[in-house]
């Protein structure tokens, strides 16, 4: 009976023992996947599109940059009814290149860099355009996420990769609605 309490006291020490190692090891390989310098760029008419952006900062420890329309928008060049409207021209004149405030980012050192965006027109606004082609996204993994009333951001990650298919692109996010939880799965399945 002795010799059998000695024996399940030492199984259960081994099995703490390698627990113990076992989450060492995750903790070690996680802080490894997370080293990406990451930078989350941010076109936000509203407020809504920032938060997002600040969420996402905050889970990767990411630097922000926002992306500045040399004009800011006003409440009637957003009226998407409006078909004089400033968004609503800029989006039904696909080749338009809004001008930006900053025409070029230092990108240099960024391993990966997310873009987020309203929705416009089941889509992306052409700034979002303006600020790809302003810049070199070489050697980087770049990540779109999105803001929308009610679509998805399936044809909006669809174009971006139509139209720039030299750049690495990595699965997009919808960030209507998700939690921390949600955003921390999505980065750990594109692997940051």
């Amino acid at each position: 009976m002795r010799r059998l309490f000695y024996l399940a006291a030492a199984l259960a020490i081994a099995a703490v023992a390698l627990h113990s190692c076992s989450n060492k090891h995750t903790e070690r390989n996680n802080s490894e996947e997370n080293s990406a310098k990451v930078l989350i760029c941010y076109f936000s008419a509203t407020g809504t599109t920032e938060k997002a952006a600040q969420r996402i900062a905050s889970l990767t420890g990411g630097d922000i940059h926002s992306i500045e329309p040399q004009v800011a928008y006003t409440d009637s060049d957003l009226d998407w009814r409006d078909s004089l409207s400033r968004s609503y021209v800029e989006m039904h004149n696909r080749s338009f290149r809004p001008a930006l405030l900053d025409s070029v980012t230092d990108m240099s050192g960024y391993d990966v860099v997310f873009i987020g965006y309203p929705n416009w027109w089941n889509t992306h606004p052409t700034i979002i355009n303006t600020f790809i082609e302003a810049n070199d996204f070489q050697g980087t993994t770049v990540v779109p996420f999105m803001t929308s009333g009610g679509s998805n951001i399936i044809n909006s990650e669809n174009e971006l990769h139509e139209e720039y298919p030299a750049i690495r692109w990595a699965k997009g996010m919808l960030m209507n609605s998700v939690s921390d939880n949600d955003i921390k799965d999505w980065l750990n399945e594109i692997g940051i």
